[in-house]
């Protein structure tokens, strides 16, 4: 299994497991099974508005459809949290090599990539270099910095994150202030990741980094779970304090 480590704004390290070239593929081929359906309503209206005689609407038509089939990739990437609609199926999505989303002029770099991975190549670009890339890269990954990991829908992960804490609730650790939101969606997902697939190591590695890095000393009796869990209710519960 191929993985990617990121490191968060708090130098916390987690590895993300990567989209292979299988989920690339079927993610692509459902986008481009869209695109074939919106052709065929693209030319069934072209038809009508060239039998009655309005060819300004054909053209418009035709503009409307490679406009969206051009820039499709682009405009779904940077309004959907770096996904497609295929990719959004596929529960794969585009993440920077530093753990962070991806900026604008991250993704209008492997758009422009495109050209060469798809266009000139016919695929075959994009193909070889996520067959040999140590983490699976096409070439426009590999100048944006970017990369595909597989992933749960982030919505619900973050709305579970950030649910709200008892008013009468205490604090443990003062320092889960210095924490950011992106440190605890995180969190929350290795916690998931424990409770679904039951890999302790997962959980024992971010705690002891967090603790190192937070300059925590946990109570004897409180194992690295809990402390996780304390932590995100720590964090959620400061924020909503300071919200007020």
């Amino acid at each position: 299994m191929q993985t990617v480590r990121v490191t968060t704004s708090q130098n916390i390290d987690i590895d993300y497991e990567i989209g292979g070239l299988g989920e690339r593929i079927v993610a692509s081929l459902i986008d481009y099974g869209i695109f074939f359906l919106i052709y065929i309503l693209a030319v069934i209206g072209g038809i009508m508005f060239a039998s009655v005689g309005k060819s300004v609407g054909f053209i418009v038509v035709v503009v409307i459809y490679c406009s969206l089939f051009v820039f499709y990739d682009l405009l779904c990437e940077t309004f959907m949290n770096g996904q497609s609609i295929g990719k959004r199926v596929m529960k794969i999505k585009v993440i920077s090599l530093d753990g962070r989303r991806p900026s604008f002029g991250q993704y209008l770099l492997r758009w422009m990539f495109r050209i060469v991975d798809f266009t000139l190549t016919f695929g075959g670009c994009a193909l070889i270099s996520a067959a040999v890339s140590k983490k699976c890269q096409r070439v426009g990954d590999i100048v944006a910095g970017t990369t595909l990991i597989k992933t749960s829908p982030r919505t619900q992960s973050s709305h579970l994150a950030f649910s709200p804490v008892y008013d009468d609730y205490t604090p443990v650790f003062a320092r889960a202030t210095l924490l950011k939101d992106q440190d605890i969606v995180l969190i929350h997902e290795v916690i998931e990741n424990y409770q679904q697939s039951g890999n302790a190591v997962v959980v024992y590695n971010m705690a002891a980094q967090l603790k190192k890095v937070l300059g925590i000393t946990t109570p004897q009796d409180m194992n690295d779970l809990t402390f996780l869990q304390t932590l995100v209710k720590d964090y959620n519960h400061t924020a909503a304090i300071a919200a007020l």
